[in-house]
């Protein structure tokens, strides 16, 4: 005689039996993993893991770690808001680039970030931001008269030099102008350290390559420069209300040591510069592809500003130049991924992550998911008109939670006033390739000079 069975407690037992069980993904190389697979192309690697595994969680080895791909939003969402206190920056990434940026506020944990948030988090006030938009239009106006009309240049080392200053007068009242090449050449070494292409950058640091040579090296000559900025500071009659003085006045009352300021002053020169300057980047190689959307951009901007420069008054009214930003860190997001480890087991999408092991939390896929975005490798500006019902972390080029980038709102701002600036005087047509080539660093790079026709408007 046939029993009927209870479905409710088949369900359990199915999701039981789903939740104690890796999360699929592919089979790998004994001891090395899949770190040849991802190293040949991680973009596409990552797209792979993305596509050909249901239940966005994927699971993978690299170079000794297990690394767990969450390309869903609410996973993103979980990780970095409900469940941050169950995650932390982790092992993997103090490994990879402690020697960098040691304990300070990108890499601390706990009390000691928050602390150090606290301590910089004036410094990033909406009406202190406000004050350094003048800043932000006055070097893209000294950049623009030094370009000429039918000139070609390669616009990331242009961005590059321009947030850099931007940055370093705003955030510590210095001219580096200049005085780039430390800051630039630890830029440059950091990036060819960390590029996922090259099987060294999976190699321990203290191993004598010499890629590790010259980033070592690199890194001593930015801490070198990092101290004149500190002693020059110090040795002014007073200190004043930017970060660099705050972060000076914290030392001097006990509030964080010499180390951990050293450690900050190399967080904000580099990350600070480069993720805006990448923003750019994308956005002028973008413009100069589509003809279109850069006569659409300016229109508003000869309608909005007419013969004056930008403001930080005029943003918002320059919804298109706002939307063109947004898109083109959509299509291209300076950091293409995300990492965390969490501190304990957690479950996530019915399977359960290890604590210990990475968790990788890709914009490059999110961004550019079709179940979130209408045809999502074109640039559409317009699409940021609406798009209301799409998840909160299908757009995350800052992060997310306690921990999304301090800086957000001052990058903002000064990519839109840096195109809206530059864009007044000049059109621009892109030289390179529509198919452009990228390597994932520290950040998502182009593995090739941008190039950039410039015509006089």
């Amino acid at each position: 005689m046939a029993t009927e069975t209870d479905p409710t407690t088949d369900e359990v037992s199915i999701e039981s039996t789903r939740s104690e069980r890796e999360p699929p993904g592919p089979d790998g190389l004994p001891v090395i993993g899949n770190t040849f697979a991802l190293a040949s192309d991680v973009f596409g690697f990552y797209e792979r893991l993305a596509h050909e595994y249901e239940g966005d969680v994927a699971h993978y080895r690299v170079a000794g770690d297990t690394g767990y791909l969450l390309t869903h939003p609410d996973h993103v969402e979980q990780v970095l808001v409900t469940d941050a206190p169950r995650f932390v920056k982790g092992e993997m990434q103090q490994r990879q680039i402690g020697s960098a940026f040691g304990e300070g506020m990108l890499l601390a944990e706990n009390d000691d970030w928050r602390d150090q948030r606290t301590t910089a988090q004036p410094a990033f006030y909406r009406e202190r931001i406000e004050t350094y938009a003048p800043v932000a239009v006055s070097h893209a106006e000294a950049m623009a008269a030094d370009w000429n009309d039918g000139e070609t240049i390669e616009i990331h080392d242009a961005m590059t030099e321009l947030t850099l200053s931007v940055l370093a007068w705003s955030l510590f009242g210095i001219d580096v102008r200049g005085r780039q090449s430390a800051v630039r050449a630890a830029a440059t070494a950091t990036r060819d350290r960390f590029d996922t292409s090259r099987l060294g950058a999976y190699l321990p640091e203290w191993i004598p390559t010499p890629v590790n040579r010259q980033y070592k090296h690199s890194l001593s000559s930015l801490r070198e420069f990092i101290e004149e900025l500190i002693d020059e500071r110090r040795a002014a009659d007073e200190l004043g209300e930017d970060l660099l003085s705050l972060l000076v006045a914290a030392t001097d009352t006990g509030g964080m040591d010499d180390d951990t300021l050293r450690d900050n002053m190399a967080t904000f020169l580099f990350a600070g510069h480069e993720t805006t300057a990448l923003a750019l980047t994308y956005t002028w190689f973008l413009l100069g592809h589509h003809p279109d959307v850069q006569e659409r951009l300016h229109a508003e901007l000869d309608e909005v500003l007419g013969d004056a420069p930008p403001t930080a008054a005029d943003l918002p009214e320059l919804d298109y130049t706002e939307q063109v930003v947004k898109e083109a860190m959509r299509l291209y997001p300076p950091v293409w991924t995300t990492f965390r480890e969490p501190i304990e087991d957690i479950e996530i999408g019915g399977y359960t992550i290890p604590e210990g092991t990475v968790v990788s939390l890709p914009q490059w896929i999110i961004h550019r998911d079709e179940r979130w975005y209408d045809a999502p490798l074109e640039f559409r500006p317009e699409r940021w008109v609406d798009g209301d019902d799409r998840p909160e972390y299908a757009y995350y080029p800052f992060g997310g939670g306690p921990r999304h980038c301090i800086g957000m709102r001052f990058a903002r701002m000064e990519a839109q006033l840096v195109v809206a600036t530059l864009a007044r005087e000049f059109a621009v047509e892109s030289i390179t390739d529509a198919s452009l080539d990228l390597t994932a660093s520290a950040n998502t790079l182009p593995a090739e000079p941008v190039k950039l026709r410039l015509s006089r408007r």
